[in-house]
């Protein structure tokens, strides 16, 4: 089953904006006369500008956290027990290039390092083995780049928000210098800033991280299964037979050079 990681940034951009619209509630305060609470709109608001670059990349880690949870969780992506039962199946009767054709037409991790090694077969074991490790090493980079931008995220946020802090102090001190402690308002807002921006770097930052250790050990662990049925696959595999053989329709271009073919 394929996954359209497309709807996944508009999914994360309602559930950022369905947040925004919260009602205000109302609370009596004895006699006086009721009040009402900020809603989180409002709250957010008051973040001051350091909000919008928060707001975007809270966007993004939703998009990254569902983008990795469907490349890492879903087995169909990584080591498809129904591709590893096939392939097992052309191993046993000796169709090889039959298992690179299945392994071509159903990409999968699995499929894609098997596809590399059978192609190798020909130029011998130590061959094949570089092949699994480069191409191993490839699936493992297709798999940790959009993971590794959580990381990104988790250590600027917070230092986003240290900056709306930054510029919170300096409002704050304005205030105070103009103003004096007589309008206590004024100072609470340029607070509110300080403190609104700081909170938000942190509650994006705390669940990017880890999701990011989360999704990369699964990563780490799928890739590893690979390596390990690709280990039982080519076990006792008769190399010799297969020497000269080209498996695959990959073009060769190492011809013989054109003096050796002159004094041919």
């Amino acid at each position: 089953m394929r996954f359209n990681t497309k709807l996944l940034l508009p999914l994360a951009v309602s559930l950022i904006l369905a947040g925004g619209t919260l009602c205000a509630a109302e609370t009596p305060l004895g006699e006086e006369a009721s009040e009402l609470k900020k809603s989180l709109w409002e709250t957010l608001k008051e973040g001051g500008w350091v909000m919008i670059p928060i707001a975007a990349c809270s966007v993004l880690t939703f998009y990254l956290i569902g983008d990795g949870l469907l490349r890492v969780t879903n087995p169909g992506t990584l080591l498809p027990r129904s591709q590893v039962k096939v392939v097992r199946e052309f191993f046993r009767a000796g169709r090889y290039v039959d298992a690179y054709n299945y392994c071509k037409k159903n990409p999968s991790a699995f499929s894609n390092v098997t596809r590399v090694a059978i192609s190798l077969l020909g130029d011998g074991k130590a061959a094949v083995e570089e092949g699994i490790v480069a191409e191993m090493a490839k699936e493992n980079s297709r798999m940790q780049t959009f993971i590794s931008y959580l990381s990104v995220i988790g250590v600027c946020t917070p230092m986003i928000g240290l900056l709306g802090t930054v510029t919170g102090m300096i409002k704050a001190f304005d205030t105070l210098g103009s103003a004096g402690i007589g309008d206590p308002s004024a100072l609470s807002a340029a607070i509110g800033e300080v403190l609104v921006a700081t909170a938000s770097g942190l509650f994006i930052a705390i669940p990017a991280f880890g999701a990011f250790y989360y999704l990369r050990n699964r990563a780490s662990k799928g890739l590893h299964d690979v390596q390990d049925t690709m280990a039982s696959l080519f076990r006792k595999m008769p190399y010799e037979k297969f020497a000269g053989a080209h498996i695959g329709d990959d073009e060769i271009y190492a011809a013989d050079p054109n003096w050796w073919v002159a004094q041919g």
